[in-house]
């Protein structure tokens, strides 16, 4: 893990970029909570400009430290942007959790409640072979921990297919919205039910490949989910 000589509980510093212009209260720069968030998901949307134009992709990332790791092709127009040698690819990268809907009397006052992080800032590609291997190592284990010491390493020809970008964790916001609906006083008396519908995350049971030898056991850190 990169020391960046950040202590867990310095907050990020706030930037004209990471304040938000509507419910500035509900902004957070804590770097215990958007790390948390982070570490929740597994997709995030990445958003660059390409010939002039916005273009925003899902991708899986991971994070190590204060900094996170997405993967692509080596054919890819902003991985090929983002070299080591250029000035980098500007991007904006975003992490949504939605936990419940909210329903109130009122069809403007409907909402969610939802845990976001923001991410500015300049993506390079990463050459360096252990940094490399350690950044793709932290894709799989962001998706089920543990799971990297139990799958083949890339061989020579996947790690060639493959380019690795680096977006340091510097100008950094989460964004958080809990409780009930916000109904107008005059609306109390609508005969409308109003409320929270809470969304909760869940697990199947692991289901095997058809071609899985039947003498290779669930492994611990599957039974775990």
């Amino acid at each position: 893990m990169p020391d960046t000589g950040m202590p867990e509980t310095a907050p990020y510093e706030p930037t004209v970029r990471t304040v938000p212009t509507r419910s500035r209260a509900r902004a957070a720069y804590d770097r215990k909570l958007v790390h948390s968030i982070l570490d929740e998901g597994y997709v995030c949307h990445l958003g660059f400009v390409r010939d002039g134009a916005p273009v925003v992709l899902p991708t899986l990332y991971g994070r190590v430290g204060e900094r996170l790791y997405v993967h692509g092709s080596t054919g890819s127009r902003p991985l090929r942007m983002a070299g080591e040698q250029d000035p980098g690819l500007a991007v904006c990268l975003t992490v949504t959790h939605v936990d419940g809907l909210v329903l109130a009397r009122s069809a403007f006052h409907h909402s969610i409640n939802y845990r976001s992080v923001v991410v500015h800032g300049t993506a390079r590609q990463v050459t360096e072979p252990a940094e490399r291997s350690m950044a793709l190592d932290a894709l799989v284990d962001h998706v089920v921990p543990g799971r990297s010491s139990d799958s083949r390493p890339a061989n020579e020809k996947e790690l060639a297919a493959t380019a690795v970008l680096r977006l340091d964790l510097d100008e950094v916001s989460a964004k958080v919205r809990t409780g009930g609906p916000n109904d107008e006083p005059e609306d109390a008396a609508l005969p409308h039910w109003t409320g929270i519908v809470p969304l909760v995350r869940g697990y199947g049971a692991p289901v095997a490949a058809d071609d899985l030898d039947p003498a290779i056991a669930l492994p611990d850190y599957l039974a775990g989910l």
